[in-house]
C-alpha cells in the first residue's frame, strides 16, 4: 500500500522551486495559484531569502502550492493518483494539501483557505512574540514535565523521539538553557506557537471561511492529524482542517495508522524531507522517498508501480442508500457512528396507497443522514449515507 504525505510550515527553504520551473506548464500554473493567493509564489519559491520565506502568510500558501503542482508530476498517468495511492495524509497545513489532492476542494478554494489561514494565524502571532522548538530524544515523561514547568504547549508529537513545543519566545528560550536529559532543543523556522490557544483568534476566521466552501468526499481515504483516524466526510474534513489551528497534531497516530493499514511505500511531496525522516525511524521496514526536485520523479514513479494497488469499483469510500419510491419517509434514526447491519430496515417511505421498507443492501457505519423524518422524498432520492465496514 502506498501514501502520499504532505510536509507543513517549517519545510520550506530557499530556491525549493527553481528546478520545478523547469517542467511543462508548471510556471504558469504557479503563476495562476499566485493569482489566486495574491502572493507572487514564483520569486518566492525561487529568489525570496529565508527570513521573507518565514512569514506565515507567505510560508503557507507556497507550500500547499508547490505541492499541489509537484503532484501533477507524481504519476505517470494523471488517474494513477486516484486508483493507486492508498491513502494521503497531511502535517498542520499540509492537510490542505491533501485535501485538495484527494477531491475535496479544488486547488483555488484551498489556495484561498490557506492564504487566510496564513493570514489570521501571522495575526494572531504577532499579538506576542512566540515561536516552536523541536525536542529530540530524552524519555518522553521527563520531556513532558519539562515542557509542562516552562508553561509550554507539546504542539507536534511527531513520534519517532520527536515533539515539538511551542509557546513565548521566553518560554523557548529557558526550555533551550535548560533542556531534559539527553535531549536536543532546535528552533525552528516558523513564526508562531501554531496548533496552541495562541491560535484561538484565527480559528472563528476560518470557520466562517468553511462554511462558504463547496466540498466533495475525498477521492482517497484521509488520515487526519487530529487522532489518526481515518476521514472519509468531506464537511468532517473541513471542520478538522479549521479546528487544527488551535489543536496538536498527531503525527505519531498517524504513523501508527499507516502501520494497520499495511503501508509498504510512503511517498513525501515538496518540500519534502522532514516526514521521511520521521517515518525512517518510525515506520521501519516501509520504502519512503522524499521527492525534493524533478530528479527523484523516476524513483517516485517506480514506487507508484511497486506499492500502489488499484482501488476498484468494490473498493468505495461510502454508499448511499436511496428512497425506492414517491411519498414520505419515517424512521428511527441512527446516529453517526452506528453501525447498521446489512439488509437491515432503516426507514419506510409510505405513498397514498402503501408503505416501502428501506433496506440498507450493503450494511455499514452511518456517516450522515440527508434527510428529515417526515420528509417528501422521490424515487432515488439519497436518504442515508454508509461508510462500508472494512474499508
Amino acid at each position: 500500500m502506498l501514501v502520499i504525505v504532505c510536509p507543513g510550515q517549517g519545510s520550506q527553504s530557499p530556491g525549493f522551486l527553481q528546478p520545478w520551473l523547469e517542467l511543462p506548464g508548471f510556471h504558469d500554473r504557479l503563476g495562476w495559484l499566485s493569482a489566486v493567493a495574491g502572493i507572487d509564489l514564483v520569486t518566492h519559491g525561487t529568489t525570496s531569502d529565508e527570513d521573507t520565506i518565514k512569514d506565515t502568510a507567505i510560508a503557507q500558501p507556497l507550500i500547499v502550492a508547490s505541492g499541489l503542482l509537484s503532484l501533477l508530476a507524481l504519476f505517470e498517468h494523471p488517474a494513477d493518483g486516484f486508483r493507486r495511492v492508498g491513502a494521503g495524509a497531511g502535517h498542520s497545513v499540509g492537510e490542505i494539501t491533501a485535501a485538495a489532492a484527494a477531491g475535496v476542494m479544488t486547488a483555488e478554494q484551498a489556495m484561498v483557505f490557506v492564504r487566510e489561514r496564513g493570514r489570521t494565524m501571522a495575526e494572531a502571532s504577532a499579538v506576542r512574540p512566540t515561536g516552536m522548538s523541536a525536542v529530540l530524544g530524552g524519555d518522553p515523561d521527563e520531556v513532558t514535565a519539562a515542557l509542562t514547568q516552562h508553561g509550554l504547549t507539546p504542539a507536534n508529537i511527531n513520534g519517532a523521539g520527536q515533539v515539538v513545543a511551542a509557546g513565548t519566545l521566553e518560554q523557548l528560550d529557558a526550555l533551550r538553557s535548560a533542556p531534559p536529559a539527553k535531549a536536543r532543543v532546535i528552533p525552528l523556522k516558523v513564526a508562531g506557537a501554531f496548533h496552541t490557544e495562541h491560535m484561538a483568534p484565527a480559528v472563528d476566521t476560518l470557520a466562517g471561511y468553511a462554511r462558504s466552501i463547496s466540498t466533495h468526499d475525498p477521492r482517497v481515504p484521509l488520515v487526519s492529524n487530529a487522532d489518526g483516524q481515518v476521514v472519509h466526510d468531506s464537511r468532517d474534513v473541513l471542520r478538522r482542517l479549521v479546528s487544527q489551528v488551535r489543536n496538536p497534531v498527531r503525527w505519531d497516530l498517524c504513523m501508527e495508522t499507516f502501520v494497520s493499514m499495511g503501508v509498504t511505500g510512503l511517498i513525501e511531496i515538496p518540500p519534502a524531507g522532514t516526514l521521511t525522516g520521521l517515518a525512517k525511524r518510525g515506520l521501519p521496514g516501509v520504502e519512503t522517498l522524499a521527492v525534493k526536485t524533478p530528479d527523484d520523479l523516476e524513483a517516485a514513479h517506480r514506487m507508484v508501480r511497486e506499492h500502489g494497488a488499484p482501488r476498484t469499483a468494490m473498493d468505495p469510500s461510502w454508499r448511499l442508500v436511496i428512497s425506492p419510491a414517491k411519498g414520505v419517509v419515517s424512521f428511527d434514526r441512527s446516529g453517526e457512528g452506528d453501525v447498521v447491519e446489512p439488509g437491515s430496515v432503516v426507514a419506510q417511505v409510505a405513498t397514498l396507497r402503501d408503505q416501502y421498507d428501506v433496506l440498507a443492501g450493503h450494511g455499514g457505519r452511518v456517516i450522515e443522514w440527508l434527510v428529515e423524518d417526515g420528509d417528501p422524498v422521490a424515487p432515488g432520492q439519497p436518504l442515508l449515507r454508509l461508510h462500508p465496514q472494512g474499508v
